[in-house]
């Protein structure tokens, strides 16, 4: 049973368990996705129908950030606890490099999806890299087909949400990857190009913050969370 969040609806697992239902999914038949929500996600989510339908039609659905996990409990139906795509991408990877797996890095600038490819090679032995493509591109079906001729078993799309949703939702059995999961701006860290948030602010749900003092042109952005919790304030004032 998935736990709603404004319309958004997040499945009530720890990182561990969610590292082993994407590891099934990737050894069942048929092409799945995850989908990895923030509080900006969710807002979006709240005003575009499509991007709610493309969200919550995902196999998998994550609350990446401390945000959600505090709206769930404002709500009454608290989640187990938040699990940073990024994480979840790394200990997928770990037990991906042990059977073999391959994976294809789709988004970025150009440049970016090599790069990471190459050092995700060398940390995970055993990780196969079936290809790249930056985001920079126009029309789906080239992009497309070179996941489908790559083989890979999983795509990692980095596209931004809600665009990667929606590309996930479209094209994810066109690709004929067991799965494929939206993980936003992942690529660049995974190719050294940004570096995530010390401990002491992740474990402390202060990774916003120290991307805001790193990155201050995301304030914009940043003001979705407050506005997300006068929304989920709102609602449990409804639910009552």
């Amino acid at each position: 049973m998935r736990i709603d969040v404004l319309g958004v609806g997040f499945d009530n697992v720890t990182m561990a368990e969610a590292v082993a239902e994407g590891q099934r999914l990737l050894n069942t038949e048929g092409v799945h996705y995850v989908a990895t929500p923030n509080p900006e996600i969710v807002e979006v989510c709240r005003e575009d129908p499509e991007a709610r339908a493309a969200v919550n039609g995902a196999n998998l659905v994550l609350p990446d950030g401390i945000g959600v996990i505090k709206g769930a409990a404002i709500l009454g139906t608290p989640l187990k606890e938040k699990t940073p795509g990024i994480e979840f991408a790394g200990r997928l990877m770990e037990k991906m490099a042990v059977e073999g797996k391959s994976l294809y890095l789709l988004g970025a600038k150009p440049g970016v999806a090599e790069e990471a490819g190459a050092r995700l090679a060398a940390k995970y032995p055993g990780l196969r890299i079936a290809g790249t493509h930056d985001g920079y591109f126009k029309e789906d079906a080239p992009v497309v087909e070179a996941i489908r001729l790559s083989g890979a078993d999983c795509v990692f799309v980095c596209l931004g949400a809600p665009k990667q949703e929606l590309w996930m939702a479209k094209n994810g059995k066109s690709t004929e990857a067991r799965l494929l999961c939206g993980l936003g701006g992942s690529l660049d860290v995974f190719a050294g190009r940004v570096e995530r948030a010390p401990e002491f602010w992740s474990r402390h749900g202060l990774e916003w913050f120290y991307r805001l003092c790193r990155e201050p042109r995301r304030i914009g952005r940043m003001m979705k969370l407050p506005l997300f919790l006068i929304h989920v304030k709102q609602e449990r004032g409804r639910r009552k």
